[in-house]
């Protein structure tokens, strides 16, 4: 594998959590903190550099779960997500090719993930996983009007979200020149008009929002089949 990094994002405030745990990152699931089943796939997958992005008081907590990845540089927190992936990439050694964007709030992603969007990125340069729309969406005008909106070409954005140094690096420069507002690094890439790849994910791959959230991933986990 080409020199890869691996920015893994562990700063969310767990605001939605409503006090059900002090950081979500760090609550249990399956035997181990939510943080660890990234960590865990981005490991085995062959990544041996991790940015790990939290605030000052997670670090210790990250660090002492035992399940941090080594080496790894921890990158202080941002405002913003978007704060925070910039700071991250400021951090990348020069001779970093490509690197893998994930938030740990989405413990479900597996290794056999990872080496798809790798191999992917190689050829595309930006690659994100992603599912198809199923439900019927619309957009509400106000005054109750509503809009059915095709949903033959959507698709909702996950992460890992995996980019050439180069150019994510680049779209990101872009954004903060531009002083504009994103939710994710897809959109950073949009901005200067280069094609995204999509991989579709047919596996659930849900990200931990509220405390309903833990007891759905942990049955999901149990459901899971070993990898070989």
């Amino acid at each position: 594998m080409s020199r890869t990094a691996a920015i893994l994002l562990a700063a969310g405030r767990s605001s939605r959590m409503q006090d059900a745990v002090a950081d979500k990152i760090l609550a249990p699931l399956a035997g181990k903190p939510v943080f660890a089943h990234s960590a865990s796939a981005f490991y085995r997958s062959g990544v041996a550099d991790f940015f790990v992005v939290t605030y000052r008081d997670q670090r210790q907590l990250v660090e002492l779960s035992a399940y941090a990845p080594t080496p790894t540089v921890f990158v202080p927190g941002g405002k913003e997500r978007q704060d925070s992936v910039a700071a991250a990439l400021a951090e990348l050694p020069d001779d970093v090719k490509f690197v893998f964007i994930h938030d740990c709030a989405r413990p479900l992603v597996r290794p056999d993930q990872l080496a798809a969007l790798h191999k992917i990125v190689r050829r595309e340069d930006a690659v994100v996983l992603a599912h198809r729309v199923t439900d019927t969406i619309k957009e509400h005008r106000g005054e109750g009007r509503l809009r059915t909106v095709e949903r033959a070409n959507l698709w909702a954005m996950e992460t890992p979200q995996v980019f050439s140094r180069a150019l994510i690096c680049r779209a990101y420069a872009r954004v903060a020149a531009r002083g504009l507002r994103i939710t994710d690094d897809a959109s950073a890439v949009e901005q200067l008009h280069h094609p995204v790849a999509l991989l579709e994910n047919n596996r659930p791959n849900p990200k931990l929002t509220t405390p309903a959230d833990l007891a759905y991933l942990e049955f999901l986990l149990s459901s899971e089949q070993p990898l070989a």
